[in-house]
């Protein structure tokens, strides 16, 4: 594999598992050094001995502890993480699927719209003069498929007569690109060179997964079952792919939306694809922005 990330440094969250650790992994075959950002110091180290194990003249991973569901701990991660002497890459990858209504962050938000969004929105913002301050850097956030089924509803993260797991998980992703699609606007806007580029997984299975000791999965299902998965699915390593392309080609511009070529974005090489309209609504993406700087206690400027 083409060493072409040498010299480049790499902040992943949710690098300890699933995606972010098969992100982590491809682009330390590449040469970049990876810092891994996550709650859990103890699955952090089990998943830098694995990438150890795995990726030949490694650059040393490292660990910063970052729990996005709470705000603290993003602004002492991000004053760790800015001491780095560059920041090329954000791997904004971490994040829950599920949740309750009685769910909540640390700061009292909804479980998912409070970490998936909120969380990665303080962390960009305490991070953005790091990253300003690196040539071409980019942001690359975690999307999904399921932005396309409801649309945005900011009064429902504080609502839980409105709370439906599903539809809450689908709109916290869609605020996430409704954001990541607003700021690569208004970073051309500012003339700066850092970009912001969504990538999303395709539907990704544990069961379709390569085996990694202490990272996991710790089994496989049999090969009929995988054939039968693989016709609509893929493993989280083939998922990891959309991530590394949006967070290396050359040819991205920013705002771009990356996934799977394959039937219904579910599985396949990864591509540039089309995202719902109303994931590009200036108007929506402006009271998101204000909502989400009010509610983090953070200003977000590109100046």
């Amino acid at each position: 594999m083409t060493r072409d990330l040498v010299g480049r440094t790499v902040v992943v969250t949710g690098g300890n598992a699933g995606l972010g650790y098969f992100t982590a992994e491809q682009l330390s075959q590449r040469g970049a050094r990876v810092v891994i950002a996550s709650r859990n110091e103890a699955k952090a180290k089990r998943a830098i001995e694995s990438l150890l194990r795995e990726v030949e003249n490694i650059e040393q991973p490292s660990f910063v502890q970052l729990d996005l569901a709470d705000l603290a701990s993003v602004s002492r991660a991000a004053d760790e993480l800015a001491e780095l002497p560059s920041i090329d890459v954000l791997v904004a990858n971490a994040g829950i699927t599920e949740g309750t209504a009685e769910a909540k962050t640390v700061d009292g938000f909804e479980s998912m719209f409070g970490t998936n969004h909120l969380g990665h929105f303080a962390l960009i913002s305490r991070l953005m003069p790091a990253l300003l301050a690196t040539a071409g850097s980019r942001i690359v956030h975690l999307g999904s498929i399921s932005h396309r089924f409801f649309a945005l509803d900011l009064e429902e993260h504080g609502s839980p007569e409105r709370f439906r797991s599903f539809q809450s998980y689908s709109r916290s992703k869609l605020a996430v690109m409704t954001f990541a699609f607003e700021l690569d606007r208004r970073l051309r806007e500012a003339g700066h060179g850092t970009r912001s580029i969504v990538a999303h997984p395709g539907f990704a299975l544990d069961e379709l997964t390569p085996l990694r000791t202490g990272v996991g999965p710790d089994e496989r299902p049999g090969a009929v079952v995988q054939t039968l998965l693989r016709s609509f699915a893929q493993g989280k390593d083939a998922g990891a792919w959309p991530i590394v392309l949006a967070a290396t080609d050359e040819y991205l511009r920013g705002g771009e939306y990356v996934g799977p070529a394959g039937w219904q974005q579910l599985h396949g090489r990864p591509r540039v694809t089309t995202a719902k309209a109303w994931s590009r609504d200036r108007t929506v993406a402006a009271r998101l922005w204000q909502r989400s700087e009010e509610l983090t206690g953070t200003s977000l400027t590109l100046s």
